[in-house]
C-alpha cells in the first residue's frame, strides 16, 4: 500500500513544468496525481507516475533533480469532517504528516499523504478499516 512518489525540483521559470510533462508523455508515462509548491526561485513538483523507476530515470537523464519518497493514499467520504476523522487516527498513533494533497471526483475524496512512518500509518489505517488505495488503483483515476 506504500506508493513511490517523485519530487522534482524545478527552477521557477516559464516552460519548466511543461518540460517535465512533455518528457513523461513522450515516454508514455502517465501521472495520476500531482502537487506543486513554489517559492520565488524554485518549485517542488510532487507526482505519482505510472512507472516511478522509468520516470525517475528519464527525468534524471534530462538533467532534472529527482528524489523518491514513500507516500500512502486513502479514500474518505467527500463530506465535512471526514478528513479530520482520518487524520485523528494518525494523530492518536503519534504519526506526523509532512504534507498531503488530494482530489474529490464525486462522493469520495482521495488523499495522498507523506507520513513520517509510512508503514505504521498503513497499519493504523488498516486497523481502523480505512480504504487504502494502492498505486495500481490510483492510476485508474
Amino acid at each position: 500500500m506504500i506508493i513511490e512518489q517523485l519530487s522534482v525540483f524545478l527552477e521557477n521559470r516559464s516552460g519548466r513544468l511543461h518540460e517535465v510533462f512533455e518528457i513523461l508523455g513522450k515516454a508514455n508515462i502517465n501521472v495520476s496525481a500531482c502537487s506543486m509548491a513554489d517559492t520565488s526561485e524554485f518549485g517542488i513538483l510532487r507526482l505519482i507516475p505510472s512507472d516511478p523507476a522509468g520516470a525517475r530515470e528519464i527525468l534524471k537523464n534530462n538533467l532534472f533533480s529527482v528524489n523518491v519518497s514513500e507516500v500512502i493514499s486513502f479514500a474518505a467520504p467527500n463530506s465535512p469532517g471526514a478528513l479530520s476523522k482520518a487524520l485523528k487516527i494518525l494523530a492518536d498513533a503519534n504519526i506526523g504528516i509532512e504534507y498531503l494533497y488530494g482530489f474529490s471526483p464525486g462522493d469520495k475524496s482521495f488523499i495522498v499523504l507523506r507520513p513520517d512512518d509510512a508503514q505504521k500509518a498503513v497499519e493504523e489505517f488498516q486497523k481502523h478499516e480505512m480504504e487504502l488505495i494502492s498505486a495500481s488503483d490510483l492510476y485508474k483515476f
